[in-house]
């Protein structure tokens, strides 16, 4: 009995991880809408922003991949989508052809520090100060 007790806990743990993480999710989305953002958008933009490569060196995807919680191919096609947009620009690596270097243009880094604080508070108002 004991077992199944502390399985029903570890459920509803699991569960309610689910429940804060999509009400955050939809808080941010809804306080990036107007923007034409979405909260994994903002995700990408927030570490580009942050990332602070070698000098001389760029940010590669696949950098990116174990830090947004996207697979690759749903990081590389939001990456495509935020290019698109005129957010971010892509260049390919020239050692490595498989690599691509991604990093914010200057629109894109505008755009991501005057929605940083309507981001941060969408975070407060979800998850408490």
């Amino acid at each position: 009995m004991a077992g199944t007790t502390d399985k029903a806990r570890l459920e509803e743990r699991w569960r309610d991880i689910l429940a804060v993480h999509a009400r955050t999710q939809g808080e941010i989305d809804r306080a990036l809408h107007p923007y034409g953002l979405g909260a994994s958008d903002f995700e990408v933009l927030d570490l580009l922003a942050s990332a602070t490569p070698p000098p001389g060196e760029l940010c590669r995807v696949q950098n990116l991949v174990g830090r947004v919680h996207l697979s690759q191919s749903a990081l590389s096609r939001l990456i495509a989508r935020l290019e698109r947009h005129g957010l971010v620009e892509r260049s390919t690596c020239p050692t490595d052809r498989r690599g691509v270097y991604v990093q914010l243009t200057a629109r894109g880094r505008e755009l991501h520090t005057e929605t940083l604080p309507l981001q941060r508070a969408a975070l407060a108002r979800a998850l408490g100060d």
